[in-house]
């Protein structure tokens, strides 16, 4: 018998994606999205827009959400996820997850999902206080059923959603050993081996884990204001990174580079003897301000940028949504493949399967 050649050997499957809330910024790219392209040339990747979740805070603005939908897809496809190398999910299209999402909600308990710190932090930050649906602690179950319904090895995300994606561990192994029979024990990297129905994901975690917004001091974000999107112009980014706040006055005195500014640097000038070149006179006060730092930062940005705004261009001009919706149709038929076969799986072994 022949064997199989390596390119026929099956890949590992990854997963993550995105909340709808809006235009994606430049922390997206470096925290998820430049990986997610890398990826998709290697791996088995399946990308989902949770568009459930956003109704979790907004479900009297179903119209924004959809719409926010389709620009999520246009600015991934704008930053070079392909439709012919990766899966993309619209969660609303894949019914599988919604009940998985109720099996699993049986196996955590309600106050272990209320100590995730993300869910906290969101709390905090949206000013929800007590006043949240049920909905709203729901999803962060329900995020565990978006990534073990396509029961993936890895989930590349932000720093900031590492904690998600412990909690789904931790769910991944209480319904192997409660319903696969596997032992509490046992290896992470063994449960499947070991007869567990679930793989236990591991989270990947993008080159900046958590990119300073131009404020210099909260997380960029939407809501905050402070972010420099996939979509601004040259004028706009060259506008915005003006604005990074360094406290730095006298550009003879010596400089911190561990302030916002130099985050932006490491993370967007490409060349690493310039990085250093630019570190060691701010460091030394040697003659450089945080001007002529800037002005550097906005063209490597723009450099970046400017092929996403051309591609995008092509999903914004008419006829273009056409082909968004097209790709949203075609790929939820692969999606739920994948994720009905998972559910089918978990009913056969919650022995909840009574017909054929």
């Amino acid at each position: 018998m022949r064997s199989k050649s390596a390119s026929s050997a099956p890949r590992t499957r990854v997963l993550t994606g995105d909340t709808p809330s809006g235009r994606l910024h430049i922390g997206h790219w470096v925290g998820s999205i430049e990986n997610r392209v890398r990826l998709q040339d290697d791996y088995e990747c399946y990308f989902l827009i949770a568009n459930l979740h956003a109704f979790t805070t907004r479900a009297d603005q179903p119209a924004e959400i959809a719409s926010d939908t389709i620009e999520i897809l246009k600015d991934w496809l704008a930053a070079g996820i392909d439709p012919d190398r990766a899966t993309v999910v619209v969660q609303s299209e894949v019914p599988a997850i919604t009940e998985i999402t109720w099996h699993l909600s049986m196996l955590l308990p309600f106050n272990r999902v209320m100590r995730n710190p993300t869910l906290k932090d969101e709390l905090d930050v949206k000013g929800l206080g007590d006043k949240y649906s049920f909905g709203f602690p729901l999803y962060a179950v329900g995020q565990c059923a978006d990534i073990l319904a396509f029961r993936p090895a890895l989930v590349p995300v932000g720093e900031d959603q590492l904690a998600h994606i412990e909690m789904c561990r931790e769910v991944a192994r209480r319904f192997n050993h409660t319903y696969c029979g596997v032992d509490p024990a046992t290896p992470d990297a063994k449960h499947v081996e070991a007869g567990g129905l679930l793989p236990i994901p591991e989270g990947l975690v993008g080159r900046v884990g958590r990119l300073v917004g131009i404020d210099g001091t909260q997380k960029m974000s939407k809501s905050l204001g402070n972010a420099i999107y996939l979509t601004d112009s040259t004028t706009q980014i060259k506008r915005k990174v003006a604005q990074i706040y360094t406290g730095r006055v006298d550009m003879n005195a010596p400089g911190d580079t561990q302030n916002a500014l130099f985050q932006y640097v490491r993370s967007f000038v490409t060349d690493p003897a310039r990085v250093a070149e630019l570190e060691d006179r701010y460091r030394r006060g040697d003659a450089i301000g945080d001007g002529h730092i800037k002005v550097e930062v906005a063209a490597a940005i723009d450099t970046l940028l400017s092929p996403m705004r051309e591609r995008r261009a092509q999903y914004d001009a008419s006829g273009g949504e056409d082909i968004v919706l097209d790709i949203i149709r075609t790929h939820a038929a692969r999606a739920n493949a994948v994720a009905a076969e998972t559910l089918g799986a978990m009913r056969e072994a919650m022995k909840l399967r009574f017909t054929r």
